[in-house]
């Protein structure tokens, strides 16, 4: 059992990643750290045995082995790179971090202290997009010529949110958009050309939407859309010269029963294929399993800085509002 660590008490590790890790074969979790109040709440609720008060007195508790880090985005890199030199694994919130500078450091902290690192994208461990790939693979939809995305929710504008924080790299590109691209680049598995984006800004210059038009090889385009403004959505479709894919529930089958629903229609036929996977568990347990046999993840490190390219020169592209060569 992989001894897991928590820096923070945010609401992605509280309503997911904990009671993942407790549903986790080979995870159990160990300790969290906070300043607030509010941390002694959520110990209780999740039987976690220790509580810190900082993230460095965590770090420092030599039982740990594994960190998921849920901070704000700015905020990775420097506890990333903490953490590695505490020896500690780190799995990192998406995006990893804000530049691509910075996950390059990141990365050469984590290798140069002999630790594991992962962004947790968890979707792409829930088995439905390897089904996609299979059925591209088998040309039943023949070539593929484009792909959609969107991931959008309504968020009210008016509150306080690390979202809509500049200085923490907020905006609904980094926030959700970020999925569209990994997407993208994991089912086509080839790096975009160029990119065009534009969007909604609020006052503070965060996109609160965004549209995009991606080029990949072979005059594959990709269009994606996220906002913080639009009715809730979170799917793709990949559309080939034969017929379609779409994905219903692509970045949150967890709130559908954990079933995924991938539609298939070509000239003459049409079907449903529902599939099922409790992906923040699978990404736990992967993680905890790399950490175990001491391999790299399937997410590999050189793959997290290649997202980070293509996210940085979609946010290039959407702040300029001009086409981002790669």
């Amino acid at each position: 059992m992989i001894k897991w660590g928590v820096l923070g008490n945010a609401g992605i590790a509280k309503k997911e990643i904990l009671p993942a890790i407790l549903r986790a074969e080979n995870a159990e979790i160990s300790a969290i750290a906070s300043r607030g109040d509010q941390v002694k709440e959520t110990a209780d609720k999740f039987s976690i045995p220790k509580v810190y008060r900082t993230y460095d007195d965590l770090l420092q508790d030599e039982e740990i082995q594994v960190v998921y880090i849920p901070l704000p985005n700015a905020l990775h890199k420097e506890w990333v790179i903490k953490a590695a030199e505490h020896k500690k694994h780190v799995l990192c919130e998406k995006p990893a971090a804000i530049t691509v500078e910075d996950v390059e450091a990141m990365v050469q902290a984590c290798n140069d202290n002999g630790v594991l690192f992962m962004e947790a994208f968890m979707y792409q461990f829930h088995p439905q997009h390897e089904r996609v790939k299979e059925i591209i693979a088998s040309g039943e939809i023949g070539t593929v010529q484009r792909l959609t995305s969107t991931f959008s929710f309504t968020m009210d504008l008016s509150q306080d949110n690390i979202r809509l924080n500049p200085e923490l790299g907020g905006g609904s590109l980094f926030d959700v958009g970020c999925y569209c691209i990994h997407t993208f680049r994991n089912l086509l598995g080839e790096e975009p050309i160029d990119v065009y984006c534009d969007g909604v800004f609020s006052e503070q210059k965060v996109d609160l939407s965004a549209h995009g038009i991606i080029r990949f090889p072979n005059n594959v385009m990709a269009t994606f859309d996220s906002s913080f403004q639009q009715h809730p959505i979170n799917d793709y479709a990949v559309i080939g010269s034969n017929g379609t894919i779409h994905v219903t529930d692509a970045f949150r089958p967890d709130k559908n029963d954990h079933i995924g629903k991938i539609i298939v229609t070509t000239q003459d036929t049409s079907r449903t294929e529902e599939i099922a996977g409790d992906q923040y568990k699978l990404q736990i347990e992967h993680f905890s399993q790399s950490v175990i046999n001491n391999e790299q993840p399937v997410y590999s490190s050189e793959k997290i800085v290649k997202n980070m390219i293509a996210l940085t020169k979609c946010q290039q592209s959407l702040m300029k509002r001009t086409i981002v060569t790669f």
